[in-house]
């Protein structure tokens, strides 16, 4: 009896080394574990491991974008949050990665950031191109957005008088008159919480692109997307146009496209599980996200996911 105890223990012992040495181990970079976005990747952890539970996977802290994608290319990290502007940066070695290139491909994107162009209803302008000498913020200090509304300004080739700050010191600007406006991300097609506790006490409107300075972002930069914004009664405005990129998850240069195809499809298929941590996804296709507003490869696992789910991706992205 005691024989076939051992004999039992030893292959259970036999069994659990053997799941735990076939198990591969995922590690997602995210960000400062404070933001809304590290409660995405932790609930993106879940989904995925859920749905894979040979794949042990993990969260880690970090700097967000750019440190992401360098972790990628060392091999740290497997995949991790990244802005699609910044990646298309990295994977074409050029701006911010210029000299180092870093061959990471897009799995998916659940979040789009349009760009809001704000101003003062006060404040006489009614055009992008009256912006010039005005007080003006042009995001968070340090931001994508900061760095993204400098290069769009100098191409239309309009210079605000920049004031600098965090969005809670811009936000403070406008309202006691410092400031004549910003530039904020939306969320989803609406303004983001911050804009409208302005919008409650101070009227402001929103400026869209015009036809000339579409095609000039087109053109000059290909990495940023064109969105159509319905605007409303608090944008002071019709249907508009502005520019933004996408929010997402992209894989280290060297992830197999099995690995990339399992990730991709547990996201794309969840439907609640991420909505809950990051509640701006309610409704939101994940999948039709992607393949509209991508603007650099899509990695060859995800593309077989997607297209597998009734996605079709165009040929720019493979």
């Amino acid at each position: 009896m005691k024989s076939l105890i051992k004999i039992a223990a030893a292959v259970t012992a036999t069994a659990m080394f053997a799941t735990t040495a076939s198990a591969e181990r995922i590690a997602f970079g995210a960000t400062n574990s404070q933001s809304a976005h590290y409660a995405y990747f932790a609930s993106l952890a879940k989904v995925v491991q859920n749905a894979y539970p040979e794949l042990q996977t993990s969260v880690v802290e970090t700097g967000a974008t750019v440190d992401n994608l360098k972790r990628m290319a060392r091999g740290q990290l497997d995949a991790g949050l990244i802005t699609t502007s910044s990646l298309y940066h990295a994977y074409n070695g050029i701006k911010k990665f210029d000299g180092e290139q870093i061959g990471s491909r897009l799995l998916f994107a659940y979040a789009l950031a349009p760009q809001n162009i704000i101003v003062r209803r006060d404040a006489g302008v009614s055009e992008i191109s009256q912006l010039s000498g005005v007080r003006y913020g042009p995001g968070q200090r340090g931001s994508s957005t900061e760095a993204t509304a400098e290069e769009v300004m100098s191409l239309f080739g309009v210079t605000p008088e920049w004031v600098r700050g965090s969005n809670g010191e811009l936000a403070s600007a406008i309202k006691d008159g410092r400031a004549n406006g910003f530039i904020k991300s939306a969320v989803g097609t609406s303004f983001d919480a911050l804009t409208t506790d302005i919008a409650t006490f101070t009227p402001v409107q929103v400026l869209g692109l015009s036809d000339q300075q579409v095609d000039v972002i087109k053109t000059r930069l290909p990495e940023l997307s064109i969105v159509d914004m319905p605007g409303g009664d608090m944008e002071n405005s019709g249907p508009y146009m502005t520019y933004g990129f996408m929010i997402g998850v992209s894989a280290r240069p060297d992830m197999s496209d099995e690995i990339a195809y399992k990730i991709t499809k547990a996201a794309i298929s969840d439907r609640t599980i991420q909505a809950a941590a990051f509640p701006s996804l309610k409704g939101v296709d994940i999948a039709e996200l992607t393949v509209k507003y991508a603007t650099s490869p899509i990695h060859p696992g995800a593309v077989r996911a997607l297209e597998e789910a009734g996605y079709p991706v165009s040929a720019n992205l493979k």
